[in-house]
């Protein structure tokens, strides 16, 4: 089976410039977890998720629609054709460990196929199509596959989260009873 069965054909997508509060918006409102970041002429130039999102508002501490999406999307993506075969979809996923890949035709997003697209083409009608679904069961382990702290914290962006972090937990702790305004 080629991706270009399974994927969906007109992805919702959002722009580098977009703030995160239409980003949030367009997630909850279509049920999504993650939108492409396309330019002006439809090159993918970045992902963006909902886990994105929340972190990006309490890494930074400021308000949704104070920031945007080009601040805080993935910028390296991963990508496959339409052409391709399943198999090599559901193998880049795994050893990328995400859930969703643009699909790119002469540098211009034509669909978006994810691990449920992948595991809906296979078992449509109790008939097997595509993959396994053994081999569906490894791509989803590998890609929920915990990092290690030792990784996390090795990250050259973990380092410059510390202070932010810090200020930002400072500023969410509740007040003290005796401070709290009496009824």
């Amino acid at each position: 089976m080629i991706v270009e069965q399974c994927m969906s054909k007109s992805p919702r997508v959002c722009a580098p410039a977009d703030t995160l509060s239409s980003v949030a918006r367009m997630l909850w409102e279509h049920d999504l977890g993650a939108l492409p970041v396309v330019d002006q002429a439809g090159a993918v130039v970045g992902m963006i998720t909902d886990r994105d999102v929340c972190m990006a508002a309490y890494t930074c501490g400021l308000p949704l629609h104070a920031t945007t999406v080009g601040r805080h999307m993935s910028r390296t993506v991963f990508s496959i054709g339409a052409k391709a075969d399943t198999a090599k979809a559901a193998e880049l996923m795994r050893t990328r460990k995400v859930r969703r890949l643009p699909v790119v035709e002469n540098g211009r997003l034509v669909g978006l196929v994810t691990l449920t697209d992948l595991a809906r083409s296979t078992g449509r009608n109790g008939k097997l199509r595509g993959l396994e679904p053994a081999e569906l069961s490894r791509v989803l382990a590998s890609i929920c596959e915990p990092r290690s702290v030792a990784t996390a914290a090795s990250a050259p962006e973990a380092g410059a989260l510390l202070p932010k972090l810090r200020k930002v937990k400072s500023v969410l702790q509740p007040k003290p009873r005796g401070l709290a305004k009496r009824r």
